[in-house]
């Protein structure tokens, strides 16, 4: 008589059980069970998804060998239940309830390689707490066998069945769990198979973002990328298209990123997207604003804190990095931070580990960071406001969005865009009239797209038609707050002569300005204002007149004093030199 064999480890009553005498008919069970093996090789290598071919094969054992019920997990890279697929004898089946594996019992299984056997599981501590969802329907006691998945010696789930131990089955184990060693083998070879075809095709889903000229360096004639969309980025423009082309490429690293631009240019939105065609992309993205927090607080929400760390944290809580912990973290207005709190951050970047507040435990992360601001970092840097260590360690890849005036054409599609926004949310019908979208095109938009979006809230609020006309917009009847917003900036920067950066950004949302650059070869005219016609600031020219003829004009009115000229104009001090060379005017000196 067999006995069980000492790898064969059993949990329950009677550490050493019986197994059945070799019965006469052994060929002809034989034979059974590789008529199931080639059943279940037939399943494996059907085209189908995973999950799909691994409740083929659970619904096939029962065919092949005495069983109640089975089921096979698969776990993930993080050792979690990622599939789960479970079948039942038609006796059984009829019920439509299959029972859950308890987590002890997979992990029991997964963490030792090897088989379990349980002879009664009414005995078992791994099932005490689901012995309800094993109910046998007599006094008899369920038996239950369990065999590791493996894959070139990699532990990828497990494999079980349950069954009554009648007088009619006994207690048939060794056969059995030869049977389903086998099969557990070949479910594991074909799991390695689906992953190892879906790494492959994401690897090329990632390449397809490569343009194809890059890849064949003797083309001459450039291939169009492929389009990039995402909910809330919204335009066809040049400037446009080569963020969008740099974040495609990018997006297939672990680069840090630094997004800059003014704001309301849509840096959330770009990491976002970064986040989306990255391979972190199945992970947990997570942002946090550092202006909008103290150092402590902000040391707190990024880093995690312990129990007790300091007056109000009755409870652990983990930090934005462990929460990012294998996707990809967004700091947004990272300039903003103190000098103290930089040498913090400085370490986790640079060595990948962390202690929460009140801790000692040492936590290491991998996330993917990608830092925004509208600041002068270089500015910064020199003043000692930041840095330099940590400036060069998140300047890796920058991007520098660009301004709404450089993206003349999106500005029509993002206002109807917010325009259906608001049609749904208000359940109206309003439309923009085309000479609407034309006024509109040739604002400044100092904000940007939040700009935008406010000022199509504000008309569409107000609007008295289905329809908004030029009529319909604040700029056009001298009641634009963000006008005055502009004059009390330019009155308080007045004397001010050194920051051309500053005064550059000084201009009324309600300046019409044609869509590019003051100077360029597309600008026929200067920008005129729809601002009051008797304001100081402005001089009441009218559109007819040439490039020049207003050039001179601004400059007259402020004494030839390019700085000011420019605040007039709408453009920075070095347009305005560079068109007066072109137009061959000199500069009265006094």
């Amino acid at each position: 008589m067999a006995h069980i064999r000492p790898d064969d480890r059993v949990n329950g009553v009677g550490s050493r059980d019986t197994l059945r005498e070799p019965s006469s008919d052994a060929m002809s069970q034989a034979d059974v069970w590789l008529r199931g093996i080639y059943e279940i090789s037939k399943a494996l290598t059907a085209p189908a998804r995973l999950d799909i071919t691994l409740a083929n094969v659970a619904n096939i054992l029962p065919s092949f060998v005495q069983m109640r019920h089975g089921a096979i997990v698969v776990l993930d890279a993080e050792g979690e239940p990622e599939i789960a697929a479970s079948a039942g004898n038609p006796d059984t089946a009829r019920s439509g309830t299959h029972p859950t594996i308890p987590q002890a019992v997979v992990d029991e299984i997964v963490a030792t390689g090897t088989r379990l056997v349980i002879p009664d599981l009414g005995t078992s501590e791994l099932f005490q707490d689901d012995l309800e969802t094993y109910p046998s329907g007599n006094s008899l006691p369920i038996a239950f066998i369990g065999v590791p998945v493996k894959a070139e010696h990699k532990i990828l789930g497990m494999l079980s069945i349950d069954r009554v131990r009648d007088s009619a089955t006994g207690s048939r184990y060794d056969e059995d769990i030869g049977f389903l060693t086998m099969v557990a083998n070949l479910v594991g070879r074909t799991i390695r198979l689906h992953r190892a075809l879906t790494t492959d095709r994401e690897r090329r889903v990632d390449e397809q973002w490569i343009p194809e000229n890059s890849r064949d360096e003797d083309r001459t004639d450039p291939v169009p990328h492929p389009p990039v969309k995402m909910d809330g980025i919204i335009g066809e423009s040049p400037a446009l298209k080569q963020v969008l082309e740099t974040v495609s490429i990018i997006a297939r690293t672990n680069s840090t990123v630094l997004l800059r631009g003014e704001s309301g240019t849509g840096k959330e939105f770009f990491a976002q997207l970064i986040h989306k065609l990255s391979r972190r992309r199945r992970k947990s993205f997570v942002k946090l604003n550092c202006a909008a927090l103290s150092e402590s607080v902000l040391e707190s929400e990024l880093f995690g804190h312990e129990k007790g760390a300091f007056t109000g944290a009755i409870s652990q809580r983990a930090g934005r990095f462990e929460l990012a912990n294998g996707g990809t973290l967004l700091l947004d207005e990272i300039g903003e931070i103190s000098p103290a709190f930089q040498a913090k951050l400085l370490r986790v970047l640079q060595e990948g580990e962390l202690e929460r507040v009140g801790g000692t435990k040492t936590l290491q992360v991998d996330v993917r960071l990608i830092c925004a601001t509208n600041r002068d970092l270089e500015t910064a840097v020199v003043n000692g406001d930041f840095r330099a260590d940590l400036y060069y360690r998140i300047n890796v890849v920058p991007i520098i969005l660009p301004p709404l005036r450089e993206r003349p054409g999106d500005i029509p599609r993002l206002a109807n865009a917010f325009l259906e926004r608001f049609n749904k949310d208000n359940h109206l019908e309003l439309a923009f009239a085309p000479s609407a979208l034309e006024f509109i095109s040739q604002c400044y938009f100092p904000g940007n797209v939040r700009e935008l979006e406010n000022c199509v809230q504000r008309t569409a609020t107000l609007a008295r038609s289905r329809t908004i006309a030029p009529s319909d917009f604040a700029c056009n009847n001298n009641q634009c707050l963000s006008w005055l917003l502009w004059k009390r900036a330019d009155h308080s920067h007045s004397g001010n002569t050194g920051d051309e950066r500053t005064r550059s950004n000084i201009t009324p949302i309600g300046s019409r300005i044609p869509a590019g650059r003051f100077g360029t070869a597309q600008d026929n005219v200067l920008p005129h204002t729809a601002a009051p016609p008797n304001d100081p600031a402005f001089p009441a020219i009218g559109p007819r007149l040439t490039e020049r003829d207003r050039l001179i004009d601004a400059m007259e009115k402020v004494g030839w004093v390019q700085a000011k000229a420019a605040r007039i104009l709408g453009v920075t001090p070095r347009q305005v030199g560079y068109a007066l060379r072109r137009h061959g005017i000199e500069v009265k000196k006094f």
